[in-house]
């Protein structure tokens, strides 16, 4: 451009004053070509950088995505911890009220047999989870009979006092001996002879107030021993009845279940 503007200038078609204002133009465009070029370049620097930041934050805000997926994840199992922890908490505490129900069941009975226990007549004890109320057969029974002697009904009709006033509860009582036969025409062995033992316990407590319907009798003859038979102290131990208060199975943990699949 600036060439053609020499040569017309050389040839007289241009004056030096025109040459001189066409040139200036010239200079100007020049230098904001250059400028508009440097600004461009400075702006296409700066959009890469915006660009790059813009990757970047992309990158974070997935993170964070990811991050907040998991403290999402982490939360619910910490809230499906926290309510099985609770479940198992309530579970323990009424488990322990149950516990504390049945101590407070078993001291009571221990007062009320004070008497009798300090006598050496009875013993009260657990067995398997059941309170167990022990009774010598020798006290209350001569030996190979199932009458009851005079002391040993005054012992039951004791004993009925105390059961009759425990409500909603049911009575096994268990016959036991030692393990010397027996073979009578009225008692053929030791189950005939226990059985007979348990069930006139059983007409003594309904005699003393206790319901029929919460009693029942059981035979176990020679076959639970609680001592040795090889010594005599410990077949005198052998020879007991046993009244066991049946647990109230409805205070069970699963107790409504097992109904449910019972019908």
């Amino acid at each position: 451009m600036r060439w053609l503007l020499l040569v017309a200038l050389v040839s007289g078609c241009v004056s030096k004053k025109k040459y001189d204002e066409l040139d200036s133009q010239y200079q100007q465009s020049q230098a904001a070509l250059s400028a508009k070029t440097e600004e461009a370049t400075s702006l296409q620097s700066a959009l890469a950088q915006e660009e790059a930041k813009a990757a970047q934050l992309g990158q974070e805000l997935e993170a964070l995505k990811a991050r907040q997926a998991a403290l999402l994840k982490d939360k619910s199992a910490m809230d499906a911890e926290i309510a099985e922890m609770q479940t198992a908490l309530a579970e323990l505490a009424a488990r322990k009220s149950q516990a504390d129900a049945r101590i407070a069941e078993f001291t009571s009975l221990l007062n009320k047999f004070k008497s009798l226990i300090d006598a050496g007549r009875l013993k009260v004890k657990i067995v398997n989870g059941r309170m167990v109320l022990e009774l010598p057969t020798d006290i209350l029974f001569g030996s190979g009979s199932a009458s009851l002697s005079k002391e040993g009904k005054a012992a039951i009709l004791e004993v009925a006092g105390v059961l009759s006033t425990i409500g909603e509860r049911t009575f096994q009582i268990e016959g036991h001996t030692d393990d010397v036969p027996i073979s009578t025409e009225q008692f053929p062995s030791n189950w005939y002879l226990a059985s007979a033992r348990a069930i006139n316990v059983v007409n003594t407590l309904a005699e003393g107030g206790v319901p029929v319907s919460s009693l029942s009798a059981a035979s176990f003859a020679e076959n639970r021993p609680v001592d040795t038979n090889k010594t005599k102290e410990g077949k005198a131990r052998n020879r007991r009845i046993e009244i066991v208060v049946v647990p109230d199975l409805s205070l069970l943990p699963g107790y409504e279940e097992l109904e449910q699949m019972g019908k």
